[in-house]
């Protein structure tokens, strides 16, 4: 652990609450709507969607195109088939505009100073830009699966930090609220970090956050993570 230089965030659900940031905006713009099951309806179909793109079915599309195909899918079904344009595409947006975890921007401010610490998020570049500028985050630099045409899991995606910042895969931590980004990256031989996000997908349905033994570090939140690393 001694040799890491490189802290990479995984972003929607280890930095940001995407779940509760899009309850807290479906419910002030439509509050007719079961904005719970909006969110997890939309954060649902992310996966299958980036399928389609490693597979080949779609040519390389950002996740912001991605993200207004799924919505498109999901308005009908949940009473808002009747927006117009201007309103899915501001609704679309919304990801652009989630909030970090109250423990996330002081955790990166201490982490930064010890390591480089970057994004490294399916999300497309200026989606983590404009993240960013909303919340506060002190990134020292924004990748993304845009910048490697390659959506994670990929190795690409995660090699692909290493030849940015022309150190070793070793020297590189992937830090993520996801077993399988973590198990990912592992096997490209990045160091890594699980971060605890028991309500990602909201507090009425917590998820299993029990360590896995070959993760390099498992840490409540940022804050302990700094603590955890010295900073």
């Amino acid at each position: 652990m001694n040799t890491v230089e490189i802290l990479v965030f995984d972003v929607f659900g280890t930095v940001v609450d995407w779940h509760g940031s899009i309850v807290a905006e479906v419910n002030q713009l439509y509050p007719q709507v079961d904005a719970p099951a909006f969110a997890r309806a939309w954060r649902a179909g992310y996966q299958p969607a980036m399928q389609r793109v490693r597979s080949g079915a779609l040519p390389w599309t950002r996740i912001d195109d991605l993200h207004r195909m799924i919505l498109n899918d999901i308005l009908t079904s949940h009473g808002l088939g009747h927006l117009d344009e201007a309103q899915r595409a501001h609704l679309n947006r919304v990801w652009h505009r989630l909030n970090p975890w109250p423990d996330a921007v002081a955790g990166l401010k201490r982490l930064k100073t010890k390591f480089v610490i970057s994004t490294l998020s399916n999300g497309n570049l200026s989606l983590l830009t404009h993240m960013a500028k909303h919340g506060g985050l002190p990134w020292d630099c924004v990748l993304s699966a845009e910048v490697f045409k390659a959506y994670k899991p990929d190795p690409r995606a995660y090699l692909g930090v290493a030849e940015v910042f022309d150190v070793s895969p070793e020297q590189v931590m992937l830090v993520a609220a996801h077993h399988d980004d973590l198990a990912a990256a592992r096997a490209c031989s990045l160091q890594t970090a699980y971060i605890e996000r028991a309500h990602e997908f909201g507090a009425d349905a917590p998820k299993d956050v029990s360590p896995v033994e070959a993760n390099t570090l498992h840490a409540r939140d940022f804050l302990a993570l700094a603590d955890r690393l010295g900073c």
